[in-house]
């Protein structure tokens, strides 16, 4: 079983950054692949980025490539995303989750953590 737990969302202004962290805990987390997701109201929950907890390559939506990045720190089995130049729109609750390799569907989600941005 994966337990997955996101902290660091608040509010803050157009332009600025904050970082959510994801502590992941469980077996053989290095079978799973993490994403980061975010919904706003109104909105259909949105993929922002994925990767596999034993590395690899990462995968970034359009909407946040070059604005978010994606890491994680395997001693403390924990991941972040670091989201710079924040926009309004960027407004959404986040959250963390994973699902075992080959799996379409994720599986294990957070909690999630408020994300707002003023204008």
């Amino acid at each position: 079983q994966v337990q997955l737990a996101e902290s660091g969302g608040g509010l803050v202004q157009a332009g600025e950054s904050l970082r959510l962290s994801c502590v992941v805990s469980g077996h053989s987390l290095s079978l799973y692949t993490v994403g980061w997701f975010r919904q706003a109201p109104g909105k259909e929950r949105e993929l922002l980025t994925a990767f596999t907890w034993s590395g690899g390559a990462t995968y970034y939506s359009d909407s946040v490539k070059g604005r978010f990045t994606a890491s994680r720190d395997l001693a403390k089995n924990t991941a972040y995303l670091q989201m710079n130049s924040l926009k309004p729109e960027d407004t959404a609750v986040y959250s963390c989750a994973a699902k075992f390799r080959g799996n379409q569907e994720y599986s294990h989600w957070g909690q999630g953590t408020q994300v707002t941005v003023s204008s």
